[in-house]
């Protein structure tokens, strides 16, 4: 008597199994409650999917320097902080210092570089835990923002000796950021955010260092044994982050045209949001760029979505907080 051939596994149930599948599953179901709600034809206008873009592009830079840090195994808590701060030094520098792009936009990337080097430093080489240390740079990182700027928004009205307030012309590179190209239908910050996306993505997956990260947030201590450079690999990771989180405050700082130390606040868990949806393992050694660009696709819409639905802010960060949940309760699923 022959045994029966084992049922093969179902259609959807491969389907669920690949992180790239839920990723696409989850923006398709995000753009048919679009369809759905639409606010009276208001999603189907060009304009507000140009929109959406441009609000989650700043997202999006986040969410890339965020994937490097989880997929080694880390988190980053910093970078809402560390957007404020690049966002306040960059418009200090440009509008009330008078200094010209090809300075302002260097010391805005050193500024967020060292905070990012600073959370991964003490988490590679004082073996400190990444929540903690990063927990600590995100508080001091906005304290420093607020210290710099006097605890007031850095704006064009520009304060003079004898107290009064001199409004200034907004620097031109805060107007070409905030501009667009193809029509008006295309804003620069989007662009930014496909070039920095493309470079984080080829140091990903095509450098070794790359390979590095992704060993080390599999099995570190595997990674130790066979030669991989830990700390050093580690440390360049928080300091990416740090550089996109200065990305992301230069385009906050030239949407807003202001520096403002308040900005940037729960920004660290929208990028979380985007990057497990994506489908990268929060537990680390499993990611890429693309799953984090469909992640960000889809809080981006969904953001809009509830935007043309007039839902309020309050009930947003609380479906934020379900579907992270949902998000890590699905990789659970898969990995059993």
């Amino acid at each position: 008597m022959t045994t029966p051939p084992r049922a093969a596994p179902h259609v959807w149930a491969r389907c669920w199994a690949n992180p790239s599948s839920r990723a696409f599953a989850a923006l398709v179901l995000v753009l048919a409650l679009g369809c759905w709600f639409n606010a009276e034809g208001a999603f189907y206008k060009l304009g507000t999917h140009r929109d959406a873009l441009r609000q989650a592009s700043v997202y999006g830079l986040l969410a890339c320097g965020m994937t490097l840090v989880i997929v080694s195994g880390g988190i980053d808590l910093a970078v809402g902080s560390v957007l404020a701060l690049s966002a306040v030094t960059f418009s200090l520098l440009s509008i009330h210092w008078g200094w010209s792009a090809w300075l302002t936009v260097p010391c805005t990337l050193l500024v967020g570089g060292l905070c990012g080097t600073a959370s991964g430093s003490i988490t590679a080489l004082w073996r400190i835990q990444p929540f903690i240390a990063t927990l600590a740079m995100m508080v001091f990182a906005r304290g420093l923002a607020k210290t710099v700027s006097g605890g007031m928004k850095v704006s064009t009205a520009v304060q003079q000796a004898d107290g009064t307030y001199q409004f200034v012309p907004v620097p031109a590179i805060f107007r070409g950021i905030d501009s667009r190209v193809l029509g008006g239908n295309l804003s620069v910050v989007t662009l930014v955010l496909v070039a920095c996306a493309l470079l984080a993505w080829l140091a990903l997956a095509r450098h070794r260092w790359g390979r590095h990260l992704l060993a080390i947030g599999g099995n570190e201590e595997a990674a130790r044994l066979s030669g991989v450079p830990v700390t050093r690999t580690k440390i360049l990771a928080y300091a990416a982050s740090g550089l996109f989180a200065a990305v992301a405050g230069i385009c906050q700082a030239a949407q807003e045209q202001q520096g403002d130390p308040e900005a940037g606040v729960g920004y660290e868990l929208t990028a979380i949001a985007i990057v497990v949806i994506g489908g990268t393992s929060l537990m680390g050694g499993r990611g890429g760029m693309g799953l984090t660009l469909l992640g960000m696709l889809t809080i981006g819409y969904l953001e809009k979505v509830l935007s043309i639905n007039a839902v309020p802010e309050a009930s947003r960060l609380m479906l934020t907080g379900l579907i992270i949940i949902l998000a890590v309760l699905a990789q659970r699923r898969r990995r059993s």
